[in-house]
């Protein structure tokens, strides 16, 4: 079996993060979501990955290099225009040829992982599996409705009047026979090649096409509360370990991992919470559920539930929650007056 990741999303409700960086590279506790998404594939067995990339396909290949630290060879695949998540198989037609391979989305964090849906895939061998899990509000998802023995039915790209609650979670497993429905299928209303369309187009064939519910923590991470809710999640399984040095004035307070180089200096860290290598805590008090990368400089600040990217600094801001900041970004204290400098599509609060 080979994979196929798709990794050529704008990135949209991330911005102004994803005006620099692509979405699926934004750490959540200190990894970016798309190791999280490789380390799944890789624990299913499978080792050879296609990754589809647009403009950033330059940084992806920085930071993944070609896949053998993660025990997978990566071939890149381009798609100079988001057109569907059926136009990039067609795209890969060449990478994936004959073989039965699995379309993962490469924004999504499922911590239990895939390995019991890709086992029910080999043994079972439908024309093709989808893991499905019940939301509250499926009209944002592609929506599965089954019939009484659990196949699948029908397949929609967000309802307006949902049939029902299973929500496609952005797993797919195929056998060749998906090819020839995104061969057959048009552009839908988003003018995209959907693969909810290319599934229907199965099943009207009379392919079998069955579904797999997963009751586990799953989420797409295309937002910034999403991404501070995985963050939440991810640190709650989170294993001590220190690395770095910390002063007889500080202390470290339930789970925390300090990277290599890390400084606690006259701090309390409360878990769960990951210090970056390189990063000075200084007259600070960080955590729970707050991760902080590399290079990193917090200084008299007081920082829980949130994540902080490599190189920023954050310096004498006495409560900062549920907030995400970026690379090199730099916080700081008001004046008599605040002062901002504020990039598009940016959310600021203040405090009256």
């Amino acid at each position: 079996m080979k994979a196929l990741v798709l990794a050529g999303g704008s990135g949209t409700r991330l911005r102004p993060l994803s005006h620099s960086m692509p979405k699926q590279l934004v750490p959540v506790a200190n990894k970016p979501v798309l190791e999280y998404v490789l380390e799944n594939i890789r624990a299913a067995g499978v080792e050879d990955i296609g990754l589809i990339v647009g403009r950033w396909a330059e940084e992806f290949e920085r930071v993944l290099g070609d896949g053998s630290r993660f025990g997978a060879r990566l071939t890149y695949i381009r798609q100079d225009r988001p057109l569907g998540l059926a136009h990039c198989v067609r795209l890969a037609g060449p990478f994936l040829g004959d073989d039965d391979f699995v379309l993962y989305l490469g924004d999504i964090v499922v911590p239990d992982g895939i390995t019991e849906a890709a086992a029910r895939f080999a043994r079972e061998r439908p024309a093709a599996h989808v893991m499905v899990r019940k939301v509250a509000d499926p009209r944002a998802f592609g929506v599965v409705e089954l019939d009484e023995v659990g196949r699948v039915r029908a397949l929609v790209e967000k309802p307006r009047r949902p049939r029902s609650d299973l929500a496609l979670m952005g797993v797919y497993f195929f056998t060749s026979a998906v090819h020839a429905a995104v061969a057959a299928i048009g552009p839908g209303a988003r003018g995209e090649l959907e693969i909810t369309d290319a599934l229907q187009w199965m099943v009207a064939q009379g392919a079998p096409v069955s579904a797999g519910e997963h009751d586990g923590y799953w989420q797409d991470t295309g937002s910034a509360d999403a991404l501070l809710d995985c963050n939440r999640r991810l640190l709650g399984a989170l294993e001590p370990a220190v690395d770095g040095a910390v002063d007889g004035l500080s202390v470290l307070d339930g789970p925390v991992v300090l990277g290599p180089g890390a400084r606690v200096v006259a701090s309390r860290i409360t878990g769960p919470a990951v210090i970056g290598a390189g990063t000075l805590v200084e007259h600070s008090r960080i955590g729970p559920y707050t991760s902080v990368g590399r290079d990193c400089v917090l200084s008299g600040a007081y920082v829980g539930d949130s994540i902080v990217l490599d190189g920023a600094t954050v310096a004498d801001v006495p409560r900062l929650h549920d907030s995400i900041i970026g690379r090199s970004a730099t916080v700081g204290p008001a004046g008599a007056h605040h002062r901002l400098v504020v990039g598009d599509h940016t959310r600021v609060e203040i405090a009256a």
